[in-house]
């Protein structure tokens, strides 16, 4: 039998309007978040080496975003940071070992799905791998976003997931390795108790899915 992969919608493919990025961007502030907006995928990358210090563990979630990006290798290849991949040796194909390698770094670097125009950031996963120190396990969150993830609302946000980020890591599972995927956990993430604990780096180009 021939599993297909869900439908997709190219409609969330674009990058939202200026105003609809500079909208969620304020509200994202009053909700707690530090908050940058840089122009480029590249000022972003240079963005996220500032934010990071030498004597921190940072774990990377799994991210076409940073791996496109080059946020992923700076992080976990240069050497210039206390990657907790690098150092762990761990096989993080096996999900109990990723879920223990990155439940409490000092900092978590990752993306989104979705950004509201009312501040909410919404992720989904197969596993929950990432989205225990993204909710509290991290000290610190450090989040990169390209501008197509920003929506007006939760049942748009809830909706790109299933009908655009679902279908293209289907998508590319399936081209990369012959699997399949799902979303087996979402976490939607209101506001920040803690100053600053959470840095949303929105980017007006578009960047992953």
């Amino acid at each position: 039998m021939t599993v297909q992969a869900p439908p997709l919608d190219p409609a969330f493919a674009g990058p939202a309007p200026a105003e609809q990025l500079e909208r969620a961007a304020k509200s994202l502030l009053d909700r707690g978040f530090a908050v940058h907006v840089v122009d480029t995928v590249e000022q972003a990358r240079a963005l996220v080496r500032t934010l990071l210090t030498a004597d921190e563990t940072v774990f990377t979630a799994s991210s076409e975003t940073l791996r496109i990006s080059g946020i992923a290798a700076d992080i976990d290849e240069s050497g210039d940071y206390r990657s907790v991949r690098r150092e762990s040796g761990a096989d993080v194909r096996d999900v109990h070992a990723a879920i223990r390698l990155g439940a409490t770094p000092d900092v978590v670097v990752g993306s989104v799905h979705a950004v509201t125009e009312d501040g909410r950031l919404a992720i989904a996963s197969a596993s929950g791998s990432q989205l225990a120190p993204y909710a509290s396990g991290a000290r610190r969150v450090i989040w990169v976003a390209g501008a197509q993830k920003v929506v007006p609302d939760l049942d748009t946000a809830l909706r790109r997931i299933h009908e655009y980020s679902l279908p293209k890591e289907w998508r590319r599972l399936d081209e990369l390795a012959g699997q399949t995927s799902f979303v087996g956990k979402i976490l939607i993430v209101e506001r920040e108790a803690l100053p600053e604990r959470g840095t949303v780096v929105l980017i007006r180009e578009t960047i992953g899915f």
